[in-house]
C-alpha cells in the first residue's frame, strides 16, 4: 500500500512539473492585437430610366504590437457582465482585483483601447462613465455616453501618451443600467503596463 501511495505521489509530481514546464512563464507573456472598424453602406436612387448606386466601404485598423510605447500594448482584460434593473457598477482598474485569461493581475497604467458593446437582446439603455474618479476617456469625469441596447462605444488612443490610469482619481470605468430589466455588456481594454 506504502509503495501504491508512493509511486502515486511521484506520478503526481511528475504530472505537476510537467505542466508548469508546458504552461512556461506567465510572466513573460506577450501581447499582439488589433483594433479593427469597418463600415459599409450602399446609398441607391432609384431615377426614372436608371438606378444610381453610391457604395462606400471604409476601413480602420489599428495594430498594437508588444510593448508600452506608440503603437504598443502589453495589458488585456476582457469580460461579459450583467447587471440587474437599475445596478451600476465601478470597475476599478488600479485596485479592482481585475485578472487576464491567465489569472495574472491587470492594472493597467495607460488604455490605449476600451471597446464595451451592449447586448442586442437588451432592453435598458447603460450609461458609461460619470464616475468622480472615472479615467478620463471623455472630457471630464462627469461627461458620460448612453449606450443602447445592441450598441458600441469604442476608444483608441495609440498614441505613447495614451490615457492615463490614475489610482483613486483617473481609475473607475463605470457602468449603469437603467431600470427596467437586467442588461449584459460586453467590455474589452488594451493598455500599457507602465
Amino acid at each position: 500500500m506504502k509503495k501504491r501511495n508512493r509511486l502515486f505521489v511521484g506520478l503526481m509530481a511528475l504530472a505537476l512539473g510537467a505542466a508548469l514546464f508546458i504552461q512556461g512563464d506567465v510572466g513573460a507573456a506577450s501581447l499582439t492585437s488589433r483594433v479593427e472598424l469597418l463600415v459599409r453602406g450602399t446609398l441607391t436612387n432609384t431615377l426614372d430610366l436608371v438606378e444610381s448606386t453610391a457604395p462606400l466601404a471604409s476601413q480602420r485598423i489599428q495594430d498594437f504590437t508588444n510593448g508600452v510605447g506608440a503603437n504598443q500594448a502589453n495589458v488585456i482584460w476582457s469580460d461579459q457582465r450583467t447587471l440587474t434593473t437599475g445596478a451600476s457598477e465601478d470597475l476599478d482598474l488600479i485596485g479592482g482585483g481585475l485578472t487576464d485569461a491567465f489569472g495574472v493581475a491587470v492594472a493597467p497604467a495607460k488604455l490605449r483601447a476600451v471597446v464595451i458593446t451592449s447586448a442586442s437582446a437588451n432592453t435598458t439603455n447603460l450609461t458609461l462613465f460619470g464616475d468622480a474618479a472615472s479615467v478620463l476617456l471623455l472630457n471630464t469625469a462627469a461627461t458620460t455616453v448612453t449606450l443602447q441596447p445592441g450598441g458600441m462605444y469604442v476608444y483608441t488612443a495609440p498614441a505613447t501618451a495614451g490615457v492615463t490610469v490614475t489610482a483613486t482619481t483617473a481609475d473607475i470605468i463605470q457602468v449603469v443600467n437603467a431600470a427596467g430589466a437586467s442588461a449584459t455588456y460586453n467590455i474589452i481594454l488594451l493598455g500599457t503596463s507602465s
